[in-house]
């Protein structure tokens, strides 16, 4: 849509994406530069782009060609270009902003009178919308007068119904039978580690010493009243029946501090290698070295660490909890004496850490769980499947809701219309196909089962929409309030009369007469009336000389009919040029932010696009 839409009018514009603009933005050690996001461009020791690979890459792009060159194109020119005149072109809307001078002056006259007014409201719910009855004919003609607001897309409405694949209760208690039938054992098994493994556990062992506020299970108050070694269980926790068993307890640090120099041998983000282990290795005991000699910390945290999380703060991590980092990490912060220097490999490479010290105890435990999911059986899979093929056998939606209603089961109507490149379907995900059948059936039709997500789905198409002007039984909805409210404007404004006082209009609605605009409130360009909300008609009858001397015929407002007189219409204080020049900014800031909003859609409205992702996806 980009190269239809918007580069075409970009071109019009001399607005380019040139080939040295590209060189450019690739040789620029930025993070909008996407060579930066492979770690395999980047010089190490300078956290810089490598520039024998940087010529390498340019002369690659350059001689790229066939599926090499498209993909290039897709996953790093196209994304710059589009970026890069984007910017340019809102660039030119941002300096096209303009307020001119007669405007300003218009605006500034118009807002520095402000109005004093009395009124009566009589609110529409006065009348009771079931004593309004609005006719298809009246909602026709509502309708051919208003088509812009009853505009609709293409689409379907549909309703369907779903048959559970999800465990049942004989799924759960087979569940528990092979946990039951395991905790004799379990408690009496002296190797945690194999016993888990060998009974395929869905929670596997962490031979780690946890907190007990980073133990992440139910039952868990009750499980560390248990004696050590005594298996507590069977219970339910997400999904699984679990067994639990203390392994053992050791009271340790409850946080701690350190600084550390990371020797990274894999990128943990796209989890590209860095280094070899061999030179991650050798690398760190040589850095350790060299600090015992006599070497700044600081300085080889600024040199080597590649962990950019604690680079900028020496290395140091302070008052982390017990747990929070790896466990090789953990082990040495939580167990050696403040000033304890040493290295030590993880996941991530080769740390120099020295522990700085610890704070406060308490007790950490080593705990097994021995846990079977609660899953459901082909039985219960093949039930709801039956059950589905069953309901999707009826003809159509008529005979299915028959058929349904003396299962006891409920469709479930979609409110919303399916486009048809919709990919979900209500509260159901990933039911691209679903969405498919809809646009290939007829009105009426029963579909096959779709199986989506845990459940069996058969779905009837209720109504087919196409694109132009709503029907009347679609526009209703929308159009029945409006249509009641102009019926009960009409009795208001008969009972109160073309020529009401203040306070015959009060009488006849029992109301009370009401002010505003005495704080200034109310200006030619006000957009609400405190007290009132949104009413243009009665903002513009408030500047209307006429209504000083006499009260104003009904008023058809928003949200009722409005009889008001004018009090006064008096000027503000005169406004100084600072605040001259801020309104004034403010609104150029109000005209950009307009166009950022509404560029893009301007010119796809100009445009004739028609969307066929629907016939690939």
């Amino acid at each position: 849509m980009p190269k239809k839409v918007f580069y075409a009018e970009a071109d019009k514009l001399g607005i380019k994406f040139t080939a040295k603009e590209l060189s450019s933005i690739l040789s620029a050690n930025s993070q909008d530069n996407p060579l930066m996001q492979d770690k395999s461009m980047i010089d190490p020791a300078t956290g810089m782009l490598d520039q024998s690979k940087l010529k390498e890459a340019l002369s690659n792009i350059k001689k790229a060609k066939g599926d090499q060159l498209d993909m290039i194109e897709a996953q790093i020119i196209e994304p710059q270009k589009l970026t890069s005149i984007s910017q340019k072109y809102f660039a030119l809307l941002n300096g096209a902003a303009y307020y001119p001078s007669w405007m300003q002056e218009k605006d500034s006259k118009e807002n520095k009178k402000f109005a004093t007014i009395s009124y009566v409201t009589v609110p529409y719910n006065v009348i009771s919308d079931s004593t309004i009855k609005v006719t298809d004919a009246e909602v026709e003609k509502y309708v051919a007068n208003h088509k812009d607001l009853f505009k609709q897309e293409a689409g379907r409405k549909i309703s369907y119904v779903v048959f559970s694949q999800l465990p049942n209760g004989a799924d759960s208690t087979k569940a528990k039978e092979l946990v039951e039938v395991l905790k004799n054992d379990f408690q009496a098994d002296n190797n945690p580690r194999n016993f888990i493994a060998r009974n395929s556990s869905a929670i596997p062992y962490d031979s780690n010493y946890q907190a007990k506020d980073r133990l992440q299970t139910t039952k868990l108050d009750s499980i560390l009243k248990v004696p050590q070694g005594t298996v507590y269980g069977p219970y339910v926790d997400g999904g699984a029946y679990v067994l639990a068993k203390i392994i053992s307890s050791k009271v340790y640090p409850d946080s701690a501090k350190a600084r550390h120099i990371l020797i990274g041998t894999i990128d943990p983000q796209s989890g590209q290698p860095l280094m070899s282990d061999s030179a991650a290795k050798k690398l760190a005991d040589s850095i350790n070295i060299a600090i015992s000699g006599g070497a700044s910390f600081d300085a080889m945290v600024k040199q080597y660490s590649t962990d950019q999380g604690s680079k900028e703060k020496g290395g140091i991590y302070d008052n982390f909890a017990f747990g929070q980092m790896v466990s090789e990490f953990n082990e040495f912060c939580f167990t050696k004496p403040a000033g304890t220097r040493g290295v030590v490999k993880t996941q991530f490479g080769y740390h120099i850490i020295e522990a700085m010290g610890q704070k406060g105890s308490s007790p950490k435990y080593k705990i097994a769980f021995l846990a079977k999911e609660i899953i459901a059986s082909e039985a219960t899979i093949n039930n709801a499947s039956l059950e589905a093929t069953k309901a999707s056998a009826e003809k159509d939606g008529a005979k299915l809701d028959a058929y349904l209603k003396t299962k006891g089961i409920n469709k479930i109507p979609l409110p919303t219309l399916i486009k048809e490149n919709d990919f979900s379907v209500g509260q159901l995900q990933d039911a691209r196909q679903l969405v498919r059948w809809v646009f290939e059936a007829k009105k009426g039709q029963v579909s096959e089962p779709f199986s989506i997500g845990d459940q069996f789905v058969v779905a009837t198409v209720d109504n087919i929409y196409t694109e132009g002007t709503q029907d009347v039984a679609t526009a209703r909805q929308m159009a029945e309030n409006d249509i009641k409210n102009e019926k009960k404007a009409t009795e208001i404004s008969k009972k109160l009369g073309s020529n009401p006082t203040l306070e015959s209009a009060a009488a006849a609605y029992q109301k009370q007469v009401e002010t505003a605009g005495a704080d200034s409130s109310i200006t030619f360009g006000s957009q609400l009336i405190p007290g009132v909300g949104y009413e243009p008609k009665l903002i513009g009858a408030s500047f209307n000389p006429t209504y000083q001397t006499k009260v104003t015929a009904p008023i058809v407002g928003k949200s009722g009919v409005y009889v008001m007189k004018v009090n006064s219409i008096s000027d503000k204080t005169a406004e100084t040029p600072e605040a001259a020049e801020a309104a004034r900014k403010e609104r150029i800031t109000a005209l950009r932010n307009q166009s950022a909003g509404n560029w893009f859609e301007g010119l796809k409205k100009q445009a004739t696009i028609k969307d066929n992702r629907s016939k690939v996806y």
